[in-house]
C-alpha cells in the first residue's frame, strides 16, 4: 500500500486546497477496500452506507490532518460509524440482510490472508469472514480488505494494536480452517 499511500496523500493534499479531480483519485483509491469493509459489517446495504460516509468524509475533509495511510484510517473510522448506526437502526426494524454477490476489488497477495481470500469468489470470502466473530471479522476486513497496519486498525476499532493483531490472527486461522475444511480431498493433498 506504499506508493498508493504516496499517491493518496498528494490526492487528499491537493483535494483540499478545491481540486476535484485530485478528490476523485483519492475516492478512486480508497473505495473499493472502504466499501469492502462496509460490506463485510452490513452486508446489502453497504452502498448506501458507503454514500453516507462519502458524504461525510468531503464535508470533514478540510479538517483531516495526516497522510495517505491515515486518510484510509480516517475513512475507514467514518465508514464504521456509519455502519454501526445502520446497524442500530435495523435492530430497531429488523429485516432479513442478505449478502451482495458484487465484484470487490480484494488487494493483491501481499500475504497468505490476501492469498487465501483469492481463491474465492467475492460473496463466498465475505460471507465466511462475516461468520467470524465480530472483533475477528473488523480487524480482517481493516487489515485484508481496507489495507490497514495494526496500529491503524486499532485506532479505527477503539482498541489496542495488540488486541486487534490478536483478532486478526484469530480471525484468519479460522478462516484458514474453513477454507481447508471446503476444499475437495484431492485437492488437500495436492492431487
Amino acid at each position: 500500500m506504499g506508493a498508493y499511500d504516496a499517491e493518496l496523500g498528494v490526492a487528499v493534499e491537493r483535494a483540499q486546497g478545491g481540486d476535484e479531480d485530485a478528490f476523485a483519485r483519492a475516492y478512486r483509491i480508497v473505495h473499493p477496500g472502504l466499501l469492502g469493509y462496509v460490506r463485510g459489517l452490513v452486508g446489502e446495504d453497504a452502498e448506501d452506507v458507503a454514500s453516507e460516509a462519502w458524504l461525510e468524509i468531503a464535508r470533514d475533509l478540510g479538517r483531516f490532518r495526516g497522510d495517505g495511510a491515515g486518510f484510509r484510517g480516517w475513512t475507514a473510522t467514518i465508514a464504521r460509524h456509519r455502519a454501526l448506526d445502520h446497524l442500530r437502526k435495523q435492530r430497531r426494524r429488523p429485516r432479513t440482510a442478505l449478502l451482495e454477490q458484487d465484484v470487490l476489488e480484494l488487494p493483491g497477495a501481499h500475504d497468505t490472508a490476501a492469498a487465501a481470500l483469492e481463491t474465492l469468489s467475492t460473496g463466498q470470502a465475505l460471507a465466511l469472514i462475516r461468520a467470524l466473530p465480530r472483533e475477528q471479522a473488523e480487524a480482517v476486513l481493516l487489515r485484508v480488505v481496507v489495507g490497514l497496519d495494526g496500529p491503524a486498525a486499532a485506532r479505527v476499532l477503539g482498541k489496542r494494536p495488540g488486541a486487534v493483531r490478536t483478532a486478526g490472527h484469530r480471525g484468519l486461522r479460522k478462516l484458514a480452517g474453513l477454507l481447508a475444511a471446503e476444499q475437495p480431498q484431492g485437492q488437500k493433498d495436492g492431487t
